[in-house]
């Protein structure tokens, strides 16, 4: 079961409230990427956090209502600023200026996207894999904000932009990709919260284009605007730009390897196990899709569940089990699976590993008419 928030207001008092009342999952990500910065990469806790203060210059001048959110967090969990700070950069932290040398680390998944006509509805996907200790840490924020569209978003505590929607129909999945290089510019897990404030796909991408994003990954971005007018499309971000990377036939999948020339022209990949397990990963996704399309089966939420679920190459499948054979540092697992219908603003969830009889349903617009009650 996830702890499901409710929060409103100001930066400040939605911070607060998400830190008084996740205090507990703060603390369980405080925990986590200490052990794991200093397990893997040697990086003490506060080198972590000097990380961090490299980037606050261009946090400030982007959006210093995130500084005052985070400000927040920090005040109801009674943490420091920078401790939230370095939360919101761990990508940064974790995936950029990977030698291949050290011991890093990625949170690796699978993300599928499907729009009309291939579907009667817009509907994002991916599952979540990292450590399974994870699974602690997890919170479902409803997030209402004034003159910017609600929000349900999955994350860690104490990470103000992740996974999830907005009553704009807005959405956004995200695939860590490991590479060489980074900036001081913006964490991606604030661009990703950039996307949720946004009210159109123009809104979104002006967010995260023209390398203002300070580490390279994909964000899978949908829009649905009703009566069929949608688009999902794969944005690898980086700090030397973006790249758009779409279909016409209203299907995308996404893995953990970079699939634009453009983005490697500036980056290297550093996926060690791009072969084994990603490609993998992102072909079967295709071949799934492809089956239904070729048969002229229905494409719902029903279906997805089905894909998710899916064990092909276990333990690296869709549904992804720890591999004991691999290097410790790059064992990880489906921590939650989720389902967005963006048309009818609502999501399935599944937190652990994919099982399509475990999923809890979810409605923004309920949420959103019972919060102003």
């Amino acid at each position: 079961m996830i702890k499901h928030l409710k929060l409103k207001g100001s930066p400040m008092e939605i911070g607060r409230n998400h830190g008084e009342e996740g205090r507990e999952q703060v603390l369980q990500s405080l925990s986590t990427y200490e052990a794991l910065f200093h397990g893997y990469s040697k990086i003490s806790w506060k080198q972590a956090k000097e990380v961090a203060l490299s980037h606050l210059n261009a946090i400030e001048q982007y959006n210093p209502d995130f500084i005052e959110e985070m400000e927040g967090v920090a005040q109801g969990a009674g943490v420091e600023f920078e401790d939230i700070l370095a939360l919101n950069a761990r990508s940064e932290i974790a995936l950029a200026n990977y030698s291949g040398k050290s011991k890093s680390f990625s949170d690796g998944c699978t993300a599928i996207g499907i729009t009309p006509p291939r579907a009667n509805n817009t509907i994002l996907s991916q599952n979540w894999d990292w450590k399974a200790a994870q699974i602690k840490s997890l919170l479902l924020l409803d997030i209402e904000q004034e003159g910017k569209p609600s929000i349900q978003m999955v994350t860690e505590g104490g990470i103000i932009g992740k996974i999830g929607y907005n009553s704009a129909g807005m959405g956004v999945c995200l695939n860590a990709l490991l590479t060489n290089k980074k900036s001081e510019q913006v964490p991606i897990h604030l661009g990703l919260r950039s996307v949720l404030n946004s009210s159109s796909l123009h809104e979104a991408v002006s967010k995260i284009k023209d390398g203002q994003m300070a580490s390279t990954a994909n964000f899978m971005i949908g829009s649905d605007q009703g009566d069929g007018r949608a688009m999902v499309a794969n944005y690898e971000v980086s700090p030397y730009g973006i790249d758009m990377l779409t279909t016409n036939e209203g299907k995308v999948v996404h893995t953990n390897h970079i699939l634009s020339d453009k983005i490697l022209e500036n980056v290297e990949d550093r996926n060690e196990f791009k072969f084994d397990d990603s490609l993998i990963r992102k072909n079967r996704a295709e071949q799934l899709i492809h089956s239904k399309v070729h048969l002229n089966q229905t494409i719902d939420t029903e279906v997805f569940k089905v894909w998710l679920s899916d064990e092909f190459n276990k333990p690296n499948s869709i549904n992804h089990y720890e591999n004991e054979r691999a290097p410790e540092h790059r064992r990880m697992e489906t921590v939650f699976s989720i389902i967005m219908n963006l048309s009818r603003r609502s999501m399935e969830l599944c937190i652990g590993k994919a099982d399509k009889g475990k999923y809890t349903h979810y409605n923004l617009k309920e949420w959103s008419v019972n919060l102003r009650c």
